[in-house]
């Protein structure tokens, strides 16, 4: 059960980066890397460095 609820999470994670992804000019085959946790992390994490650099902009 416990496997099940992970992978609705990780693809309720990964499908919307894949969207997401190239509007900050990343990959979007890089949002596989969303299924395990620490990658969705580190994603956001990135992904909050790009906005930044496109605000100063």
């Amino acid at each position: 059960m416990n496997l099940l609820i992970w992978i609705l999470i990780a693809a309720a994670t990964v499908v919307p980066m894949f969207k997401l992804l190239p509007h900050f000019g990343i990959n979007q085959y890089w949002a596989i890397i969303c299924v395990v946790p620490i990658g969705t992390i580190a994603m956001l994490w990135f992904m909050a460095i790009k906005l930044q650099e496109l605000e100063r902009r």
